[in-house]
């Protein structure tokens, strides 16, 4: 318990003072924000007063899960590429204690950043969208995190920024390559949505690609109207994600106890 307290100590000593992730950070939130607030100002009612008005306000996720990739894949492939790693493990000789500390900095971090971006974007929503036409008197209540879908919908999003930081610090401790490992995990998160849009596959493998991509089915989360014709549901959606994330710091933590540094 003793090792695993120092080695938390020493990565939040070695993230807080890394100018990097402060500037990704602030990335995350910003991209996260931005992009919510341009969805909300281009959505109009009453041309698509259908619209999931919880989900078009959390639409910057797409773009600040990106930031949030990097900064996670930094916080073990910058070791590796300046030799600091070695420091690392002779530090914590328990590898597996050394990357369990990484994964909860990084998780902590990364939900300190998600909320900010996620309280920003529904903030956005709940000011915009009212005046453009999103109002009960066309059926469509205030966006609000008292509403209990929309409350899961932002928390959940703040989770799945959270587990998009653990799937890159797992597949970042097994590739060890911080150019690799960006390629990596920008085409499980964008190419599978990239796929299914383009309507060439077939339809089965069409559906299953939405249920098991990382970001389809953890996006899921985000849904609040019409939940019976999602390819998942979202708490299952997000564990799908989750499943992503175990399996990638499972096969990070092997190969990090069975390699040399």
């Amino acid at each position: 318990m003793n090792q695993l307290r120092e080695a938390l100590h020493c990565e939040w000593t070695k993230l807080r003072t890394v100018p990097s992730t402060g500037w990704l950070l602030l990335t995350a939130v910003v991209l996260t924000v931005g992009a919510s607030t341009l969805a909300t100002v281009v959505e109009k009612c009453p041309a698509s007063c259908g619209a999931d008005t919880t989900k078009v306000s959390l639409t910057g996720i797409l773009l600040g899960q990106a930031a949030v990739a990097v900064l996670a894949v930094l916080v073990m492939t910058g070791e590796y590429s300046s030799g600091m790693i070695r420091t690392t493990l002779t530090a914590v000789p328990r590898r597996a204690t050394a990357l369990a500390a990484k994964a909860a900095i990084v998780t902590g971090v990364v939900l300190a950043a998600g909320s900010v971006a996620v309280l920003g974007s529904v903030l956005a929503g709940h000011f915009i969208l009212p005046g453009n036409g999103f109002i009960p008197a066309h059926g469509v209540a205030a966006l609000s995190l008292g509403h209990g879908p929309t409350l899961r919908a932002a928390a959940g999003s703040v989770l799945y920024l959270a587990l998009i930081g653990l799937l890159s610090l797992g597949l970042a401790t097994a590739l060890r390559d911080s150019g690799a490992t960006i390629a990596v995990v920008l085409a499980l998160l964008y190419i599978v949505p990239v796929l299914t849009d383009l309507g060439t596959l077939d339809p089965t493998w069409e559906h299953r690609l939405q249920r098991y991509g990382p970001m389809t089915a953890g996006l899921a989360i985000q849904a609040t109207r019409n939940l019976g014709k999602l390819p998942i549901g979202p708490w299952a959606g997000l564990g799908v994600l989750a499943a992503w994330a175990a399996a990638a710091l499972l096969a990070g933590g092997i190969l990090l106890r069975l390699r040399d540094a």
